[in-house]
C-alpha cells in the first residue's frame, strides 16, 4: 500500500518562498501522475500542479502559473513543488496524491494522498 509524507509547509511572508516535498513509499511514483493540491478554510479543495509519468510534462492551475514549478527526482521517489512570489491567498493546506493515469483526470482517481502541510502566507 503506497504511502505519501509531504514536508516543507509554514509561515512565510507574502512575496516569500517555499519548496514542499512528497515522498512516497510502497508506490513509485514516475509510474503515475502526480498532483499537488490544496484547500484553504471555507473553500473546495483545487488541483495546483501536477506531473505527468511518462513524458514528465506538468499542468498548472491559472493562480499558480509562473510562480510555482512542480518536479520529481525518481532516484529519491520524491516529488517537489518550488512556490515563489507567496500570496496571501496561497494559504491552504496542500496535499500531494498520486495514482492517477494522467493529470487531466479529477481528483477522485488519485489512489494515494498524503496528510497534507500547512502554507501560511502572512506578514
Amino acid at each position: 500500500q503506497g504511502q505519501l509524507v509531504e514536508s516543507g509547509g509554514g509561515l512565510v511572508q507574502p512575496g516569500g518562498s517555499l519548496r514542499l516535498s512528497c515522498a512516497a513509499s510502497g508506490t513509485t511514483l514516475d509510474y503515475y501522475a502526480t498532483g499537488w493540491f490544496r484547500q484553504a478554510p471555507g473553500k473546495e479543495r483545487e488541483g495546483v500542479s501536477c506531473i505527468n509519468s511518462v513524458d514528465g510534462s506538468t499542468v498548472y492551475a491559472d493562480s499558480v502559473k509562473g510562480r510555482f514549478t512542480i518536479s520529481r527526482d525518481n532516484a529519491k521517489n520524491t516529488v517537489y513543488l518550488q512556490m515563489n512570489n507567496l500570496k496571501p491567498e496561497d494559504t491552504a493546506v496542500y496535499y500531494c496524491a498520486a495514482g492517477a493515469w494522467n493529470c487531466y483526470v479529477s481528483a477522485s482517481e488519485y489512489d494515494y494522498w498524503g496528510q497534507g502541510t500547512q502554507v501560511t502566507v502572512s506578514s
